[in-house]
C-alpha cells in the first residue's frame, strides 16, 4: 500500500518548487527557462513537478499570483486597523526601504516584463495580465482612498488615476532594468523624484 502524504507535506513541496522556480527565472529569464531547469533546481522528478504544474506558464503565473494576492489580502486586513501614516504605508508597497534596494529592483521584474511582452498576443496571458493589473490597481487605490478619507491626503486628484501612475512608474523601471546596465537605471534618483511627485499631488 502506498503511504498517504499529508496535505501539509504537499503544500510544502509545492512551495519549495515555487521557490526554486523563482531562482531559475531570475537567472535565465522567462523565455530561456525550461521545466528541466526547475526540476534540477528543486531536486524533483518530472512527475513530481508536473503533479503541480502542467507547463512553464502555469508555474510562472503561480509565482506571480502568490506574491500579489498575498499583498492584497494583507493590505485588506491592515486597513481594518488603526493606521499611523497612510503615506508610509503607500511607500512601503512602492519602494523596498532596505539599503540594498537603493540601486536594485525586484530581481524577478525583468522576467515578469518578458512574460507579458512576449505573450501580448496570447489571449490567456492578456487576460491574466489584466487581472494582475487590476489587483495592483486595487492595492494602491485602496491605500490612497483611505488616506483621503482620513484627511491625510488631499482629494485634488482621482485616487484611481494616481494608482495608475504608480503602476506606470514601477513598470517603467522594470523596463529600464531589463534593457539597461544597473548603473544607468539610476533607480535611487528616479525613485526619489517619483516620491516627490507623489508628495506634490497627495499632500
Amino acid at each position: 500500500m502506498t503511504p498517504k502524504v499529508s496535505q501539509k507535506h504537499l503544500e510544502q513541496r509545492r512551495a519549495n518548487i515555487l521557490k526554486a522556480a523563482k531562482n531559475v527565472f531570475i537567472e535565465h529569464g522567462y523565455e530561456k527557462t525550461t521545466m528541466r531547469h526547475v526540476m534540477e533546481e528543486a531536486g524533483v522528478s518530472r512527475g513530481g513537478l508536473y503533479q503541480y504544474f502542467s507547463n512553464k506558464e502555469d508555474l510562472f503565473e503561480a509565482i506571480l499570483a502568490e506574491n500579489l494576492s498575498s499583498e492584497v489580502i494583507n493590505l485588506e486586513e491592515l486597513l481594518h486597523k488603526e493606521i499611523e501614516s497612510y503615506w508610509q504605508l503607500l511607500l512601503s508597497y512602492i519602494i523596498d526601504e532596505s539599503p540594498a534596494s537603493e540601486n536594485e529592483i525586484n530581481p524577478l521584474a525583468p522576467s515578469i516584463l518578458e512574460f507579458f511582452v512576449t505573450g501580448r498576443n496570447d489571449i490567456r496571458r492578456r487576460e491574466y495580465a489584466k487581472k494582475r493589473y487590476e489587483l495592483a490597481l486595487k492595492l494602491y487605490e485602496e491605500i490612497i482612498k483611505a488616506g483621503q478619507n482620513k484627511g491625510e491626503f488631499n482629494q485634488n486628484f482621482n485616487s484611481k488615476t494616481i494608482a495608475q501612475s504608480i503602476i506606470t512608474f514601477t513598470d517603467g523601471l522594470a523596463l529600464d532594468y531589463a534593457i539597461l546596465p544597473p548603473k544607468e537605471v539610476n533607480l535611487k534618483e528616479q525613485s526619489t523624484l517619483f516620491v516627490e511627485y507623489l508628495k506634490m499631488i497627495l499632500k
